[in-house]
């Protein structure tokens, strides 16, 4: 990521700052209060930097606003059913590229970049585009590490399993070797065995 340009750490500020006005604050590992999705969002470029540094710039840049102003579309906006909630993520998906094209515009990037980042938001050809698989990775990883245990006090059990199962199944062979080695806790190892067994 160091030989990325000026204007990528302009996107990731105007990223950041966007995100800076979510009003649902969430504790980081060390008791630290963030808005909650800029501290996913910083989560993710961490994650992604860790296992693929090497990544194009356009990926860095979708890791880092895959979830930008995602307050601003609230679930219970949409049917709370099955169909209710697909409309809610497909609707985000297109908020989220809108949000992202408008930033990056503002910091100068050009039009193909621009769109890439869209594609790769929007999850546009995950199983034949290797860029977003990556991506993809990078997603369930940070939710097995950082989100599956508060999602499992929301829900039941075998709810919770079928998701793990679900998560992992999105996943590359590298992913999911990746994924047996992040530092969760034994409630979070003993889901994840469970789904897998």
């Amino acid at each position: 990521m160091s030989s990325f340009s000026p204007r990528f750490t302009a996107a990731l500020e105007t990223f950041d700052a966007a995100n800076a006005e979510d009003p649902t604050q969430e504790s980081d590992a060390e008791g630290h209060l963030w808005p909650k999705e800029l501290l996913y969002a910083h989560r993710m470029s961490a994650c992604l930097t860790r296992v693929a540094p090497e990544a194009p710039e356009a990926v860095h840049l979708a890791a880092r606003c895959q979830h930008i102003r995602r307050w601003a579309i609230p679930r219970h906006d949409f049917p709370m059913d099955r169909v209710g909630y697909h409309q809610w993520r497909n609707t985000l998906k297109k908020y989220h590229a809108e949000v992202a094209g408008q930033l990056l515009t503002e910091v100068g990037y050009d039009e193909a970049t621009i769109a890439r980042v869209q594609a790769l938001v929007q999850k546009q050809n995950l199983s034949r585009d290797t860029d977003m698989q990556l991506l993809e990775d990078v997603i369930c990883l940070v939710f097995l590490e950082y989100y599956l245990l508060a999602f499992a006090h929301q829900h039941p059990e075998e709810k919770v399993v079928a998701i793990v199962q679900k998560t992992w199944g999105k996943m590359t062979p590298r992913g999911q070797e990746l994924a047996l080695q992040l530092p969760v806790t034994d409630a979070a190892q003993a889901l994840l065995a469970k789904a897998l067994a």
